[in-house]
Formats: C-alpha cells, structure tokens, sequence
C-alpha cells in the first residue's frame, strides 16, 4: 500500500487552516491522537509517582510508557531514556556533569555543522573545566562533513566529541557510524544532536555508535520536551548535580523535579502514531520497533520524492541559490536570493500562504562558514503532512517572488 498522505493530514486539526507549511524543522503540527493524550492524562487522577493510589499509579504508567515508546524510536534501553524540557537544556546537564572530571590540557571537540545547541554547552563546560576546544569544519561547497574532517580535529587527549545527526539549516546528514569509529578509537566519548535526524529517518543508538543522543518529540509531531538516550551502564557512573531527597536511580537521577506527565503521554502517542503510518503489509501486530522502521522508511520516501520535486521546480527557475548539496541529507532546503533578502522571500511566501521562515536558525556557525553571515536564508523542510500540492504552491510563490519587483538584501 502506498503512503497516504491525506489520510495523515486529515488527523492533523491544524492543516485546516489551509496554509502550505514548510516550518517543520522549528516544529511540527500535532495529530488528533496526540493532543487527546494530553488531555486524558490531565483528566484523570495524577500524583507523583508511586503504587498507593490511582494519581499515583496513573503517573507512574505514563512514565514507563513513555520511556518504553521512545525507546523504540531510538533503539535503546528504556532505562537509558532521560526526560527534559528541552533537548538543549539535557545537553547543558549532560556537559556540566561531564565537565567535573575534565581539566587542563583536556579537548572537546565540536562542529560547525551544528546547531548552537550542540556547540555552546560543550564550549562553555570545557572553559570552566580549563580544557580546550577543537573545531570540525565542513565543506561550505558541498556541505559535507565527513569523517577525515572529524579525523583531523581528534587529539591525544580528546575527551567527547559533539556531532549533529542531520543539519538543521542544510539537512547534511554525516557518516555517524565512521565517525564513531574514529571518536572512540581516540577514547573519547560521542555525543549525537538527533534532532533534526529522528524526524526524518529511523535512528538506533548503537548502529549510530552513539555514547548520547538527544532528540525533541515536538519535531516529529509530538509536544515540547526533550529527551536523552544513552546506555543504563554509562549513565550509572555520572553523577549530576541532584537535590539530596531525590533518588539515585538511573535514569531518574538525571531528571529533575516532577516530569510534565501530560507531554510524556503525548510523546507516547506521537510514537505509536507514527508507528502507525507502516505499510499495513508490516501489520498491526508486529512489535513497534520494526513497525517504526517500516514507517519511517515510508516517510523517507514520501518526504524525497517531495524534495526532488521541489528541486527540480527550482532548477527551471533563476535567481535562487540551493545551499543544501550533500549526498546524504534530509528533506530539507536552504535557499537565498543573489541581491535578494530571504526574509523578504519568506514575507512574500506568508502573504501567498506558504509558511517557510528565514534565519539562520540558531546554526549560527554553519551559516557563517557558509558566507551567510548571521541571516542564514529561506529553509523549506518537509514532514509526513507534506503534500504534492503543498509543493506546487511552494514553487508558484517562489516563481512569483522571484518575477516581482526586486526588495534589495
């Protein structure tokens, strides 16, 4: 059976708004089955944690619900799964605790591939510990980063290395498992941004090669939280900063406070709905982690038969630049407009109804290395609500944009 897309959009309420979104990278719209998860958990009886009365019972179901389904996303143990607010605040955590046994003469070793997320906890953790920084560069032409660029940022005392999964400004998706290969045969540990990855493809921790691996449900039609995935056994020998009264327990000794337990509902279901969007030959009963495969490797080809109509649309029109050209990458674009400004572009877009912002994204320093300075461009990212004639009128505001009377950069 093949992908339907309009069997997806017409459980998403916030499609009927009629808008084409190509947004999706700084979030997703959420399904029905999500948003009613919220709702039933904060319609019923909620406590914290335990076994002597139903809030009790309830919160602590959602919790080991939720940690089971996004362990079957990302290939890992639920008790290695970590929960936050957000997967920036996880990666300040995680980089502070990992600082308290680095020093002098140490390196940490980040990319300018990145989102700042995944660049300036690790500086600034290893200026507090007195340890120095390395820098992976990419190539600003075909935007790849490959393993010799990581190669040639390794020390002999390399200590972590912070490496995205896929770019969020430009969707280069890296060669993670050589990569690892090389980090850990330095000893050093690895440490993955996956957010703009695990929206896009299916991700397993250990194939990945990944000591951590930080991800946002909101970015694949979940609510806004985050989550760390590492091994049980890894985790056991950090100790966070915690409040003495608070247990030990791994993982919940990297969580702190009471866990928003409406959007730890939600993120179970926006796992079970995308577990449902298999092929219906991989059936209903088949354990979730291989319906996930299946369904992710449906919206990988969904979402880049979408990109190379797009691409081919912007072939056959002048005055745009495509920055996105690596070989493996996600579904998403970064356009700019030779003596245009792509905020302008994307202000003629939103009057046309076509929702694709312009920035740099907080990818500050891939913008940069790319000569965008801090404005970035247009980016155009594509999720499993995407549709054909989304597409269509993506390429007729742009062709529109591009014939009116030029708004000079």
């Amino acid at each position: 059976m093949s992908y339907d897309v309009h069997a997806v959009r017409a459980q998403i309420p916030a499609l009927k708004s009629g808008s084409a979104r190509f947004d999706a990278p700084g979030g997703t719209q959420t399904p029905q089955p999500v948003i009613d998860a919220i709702v039933h958990a904060l319609a019923h009886p909620l406590a914290v944690r335990g076994v002597q009365n139903e809030g009790e019972r309830n919160a602590e179901a959602i919790v080991a619900g939720a940690r089971s389904a996004l362990a079957d996303l990302l290939g890992a143990d639920p008790r290695g799964i970590v929960f936050g607010r957000s997967s920036t605040q996880l990666t300040y955590d995680l980089a502070r605790t990992l600082a308290k046994e680095w020093g002098p003469g140490d390196e940490v070793v980040v990319s300018r591939l990145d989102h700042d997320s995944n660049i300036r906890p690790w500086i600034q953790a290893a200026e507090a510990a007195g340890a120095t920084v390395r820098w992976i560069e990419f190539d600003p032409e075909t935007t790849e980063l490959t393993p010799d660029h990581v190669r040639d940022a390794l020390g002999g005392r390399t200590r972590l290395v912070a490496v995205t999964g896929a770019s969020n400004l430009t969707g280069t998706r890296p060669d993670l498992p050589a990569i690892a290969e090389l980090v850990h045969g330095a000893g050093a540990l690895f440490h993955v941004d996956a957010v703009h990855l695990a929206a896009h493809a299916s991700v397993e921790l250990a194939a990945i090669g990944a000591d951590f691996l930080t991800c946002s449900p909101y970015k694949f039609l979940g609510p806004h939280c985050g989550v760390l995935a590492s091994r049980p056994e890894l985790l056991e020998t950090l100790h966070p900063d915690k409040l003495v009264p608070s247990t030990d327990a791994v993982p919940e000794r990297f969580e702190l406070g009471t866990l928003p337990y409406e959007l730890l509902a939600a993120a179970h279901a926006a796992v079970d709905f995308l577990a449902g969007l298999a092929p219906a030959a991989e059936g209903a009963t088949a354990p979730r982690r291989e319906r996930l495969v299946a369904a992710f490797e449906a919206i990988e080809a969904h979402e880049d038969a979408l990109r190379v109509r797009i691409e081919t649309g912007l072939a056959a029109l002048d005055g745009v630049t495509v920055h996105s050209r690596a070989a493996l990458r996600t579904p998403t674009l970064l356009l700019t407009f030779p003596g245009r400004s792509a905020a302008d572009a994307s202000r003629h877009l939103a009057a046309r109804g076509v929702d694709a912002p312009a920035s740099s994204f907080y990818a500050l320093e891939a913008s940069r290395h790319l000569g965008l300075g801090d404005a970035g461009g247009l980016r155009v990212g594509l999720a499993p609500y995407s549709s054909e004639e989304d597409v269509d009128l993506l390429l007729d505001a742009l062709a529109d944009y591009l014939t009116a009377g030029p708004a000079r950069a």
